[in-house]
């Protein structure tokens, strides 16, 4: 980076917030899965919006590059610097700013840890309507970036779904405020869903109004085995009819179990081909409900039922560890994909086989959010720039009437495959919408496009 690049940088967050040390920096330019590695001159930390305007306007006048990174909790390369670019980090960006009870919104900063504002809605009587196992480290800012799904989609959708409003800066340096946005506001474009999804392209997003959901204390979790995922994808469709307070409705194979077991020292929680876990939340007491639907339920191998806190996480943990696990094995092609749900067991199985015919000595990991038809296809044994898995699955994904990524977004690894689902059109209205945001190409220039 020029003096003067580094200069105006350090004018405009101040010298102890543009780190340049490799040492200190290392955390910032590798993914969580190890498979995305990059390096960057400096990775700069603004504490308010005017300081992302003045780095945005740093980035336009010396011709720097910016890529926007909050917890680094990204599967698909989206937020490491794979060309060297400028690191925003939103590390400062961070608090709960307010909470309105009465009409059920709660405003962070962009920097603020997804468990932070889910604290901050419950101390207010509310909840939060998206979780993720990674809920501790993943950014609000992240989580709308990339249109995060997670574990309660089923019930209250992702992230787009709880977004009232944003504070961003976009490519041009220009301001979106729609943190005083109203629940109901049809007042032109909505720039706030736009830059949702929108992975660091557009605009840099600094706080973010948020719709919160009604509280509802009591549940229950059940785990329950079945012989295969096709039968899985049955009973979770029958409760999710049975059941209006479904929340959540998760899916793991013997093999995930039986990794998870070994990792955390203990015995898989169930002995069956394919584990589900469904949790209910209700304002009542929804154990008798619960307990019909499962009766009712055909091809059941084995029940365990949690209503108290520490048996329920109990019977959570498994699912929420199967990653970690995994990348004890080594690094590994992380692949986040949707299917219809009649296609979502034949898919289990096929994409298996596919796999070790392609790359034999590969092994598939699959898991997932059976509830809303997205599953997580891992493969480990495969070095990480080999691209035959990634055509291998998405192929297949496409194939079959899916989608190539379900709430992971595209970032690096997928880029190549997004015109094949979405088709040229799409890709060059998208390209438009890019250009006018950013015309410098300045924001995350190698993700998405």
């Amino acid at each position: 980076m020029a003096p003067a690049a580094l200069a105006a940088l350090v004018d405009a967050v101040g010298a102890d917030h543009v780190l340049t040390d490799a040492e200190v920096t290392a955390g910032h330019v590798v993914d969580w899965t190890g498979r995305f590695r990059g390096a960057t001159p400096a990775v700069v930390r603004p504490r308010t919006h005017d300081e992302v305007a003045a780095v945005v306007a740093v980035a336009r006048a010396h011709q720097l590059a910016i890529v926007p990174q909050g917890g680094n909790t990204g599967l698909v390369g989206g937020s490491v610097p794979l060309a060297g670019e400028v690191v925003l980090s939103t590390a400062r960006l961070a608090g709960v700013l307010a909470v309105d009870a009465a009409s059920g919104h709660l405003t962070a900063g962009a920097g603020t840890p997804l468990a932070r504002v889910q604290d901050a809605a419950r101390a207010a009587g509310w909840a939060y309507g998206v979780d993720l196992a990674a809920r501790d480290s993943a950014t609000i800012g992240g989580n709308v970036a990339t249109n995060a799904g997670g574990l309660r989609v089923v019930a209250h959708g992702p992230t787009r779904a709880q977004l009232v409003g944003v504070a961003a800066v976009l490519g041009t340096g220009a301001t979106v405020d729609d943190l005083g946005r109203l629940e109901k506001d049809v007042t032109g474009y909505d720039l706030s869903g736009l830059l949702c999804g929108s992975e660091g392209t557009l605009g840099v997003i600094t706080a973010v109004r948020l719709r919160l959901v009604p509280a509802r204390p009591e549940r229950v979790v059940v785990a329950l085995g079945f012989g295969s995922m096709a039968g899985a994808v049955e009973a979770v469709g029958r409760l999710r009819r049975a059941l209006p307070d479904l929340e959540a409705a998760e899916a793991y194979g013997a093999a995930e179990a039986e990794l998870v077991a070994g990792h955390l020292g203990s015995v898989p929680v169930v002995d069956a081909p394919v584990t589900v876990v469904v949790e209910v939340a209700a304002s009542t007491d929804p154990t008798d409900g619960v307990a019909e639907a499962v009766g009712a339920l055909d091809g059941v191998l084995e029940v365990h039922v949690a209503a108290d806190g520490p048996r329920r996480a109990a019977l959570w943990r498994p699912r929420e560890t199967i990653t970690e696990a995994i990348a004890t094995v080594g690094p590994h092609h992380k692949l986040d994909v949707s299917l219809p749900a009649d296609e979502l067991g034949d898919f289990a199985v096929e994409v298996e086989r596919r796999v070790g015919e392609a790359v034999p000595g590969a092994r598939t990991w699959i898991f997932g959010h059976l509830g809303d038809g997205n599953l997580h296809v891992n493969v480990t044994g495969v070095e990480p720039d080999d691209a035959t898995v990634d055509d291998v699955v998405l192929g297949l994904v496409l194939e079959r009437r899916g989608s190539i990524s379900a709430e992971h977004g595209i970032g690096t690894a997928k880029r190549a495959w997004l015109g094949r689902q979405r088709g040229d059109d799409a890709l060059a209205t998208m390209r438009a919408i890019r250009a006018a945001c950013d015309p410098d190409g300045i924001l995350n220039p190698a993700v998405l496009l």
